[in-house]
């Protein structure tokens, strides 16, 4: 069974199938914040739809993490740091991207278990 949450007529923001959620690049709503704000409110859209699919933090398995400018690498992992389950960390990749909208400076992609 295929389950998807926050459908558009683009894209569905997380999809469950096969026990496994599948969460789409999530980005913050104000481009105008400083990565440290970016990142606080990408998160909480994460944790956000980890709930509402059933899951949480300690089910990640897989963050891909995008920043327009890898020179904020280390101002994201302060607020990254604090945030992820440290019993459990997932796998995880950063690059540096050229993101949709010039204003984002952060966005991430995350697998999950349910």
């Amino acid at each position: 069974m295929i389950k998807r949450y926050k459908t558009g007529p683009r894209m569905s923001q997380a999809v469950a199938a096969g026990g496994t959620l599948y969460l789409a690049g999530q980005v913050a709503d104000d481009g105008r914040g400083s990565i440290e704000a970016q990142t606080r409110e990408v998160l909480a859209k994460v944790d956000a739809l980890l709930a509402e699919a059933g899951s949480e933090k300690a089910k990640i398995v897989a963050v891909n993490v995008f920043l327009s400018n890898i020179a904020d690498f280390a101002a994201m992992n302060t607020v990254y740091d604090a945030w992820v389950d440290r019993a459990n960390p997932p796998a995880r990749a950063c690059i540096e991207a050229r993101l949709a909208d010039p204003d984002l400076r952060v966005e991430m992609t995350v697998v999950a278990m349910l």
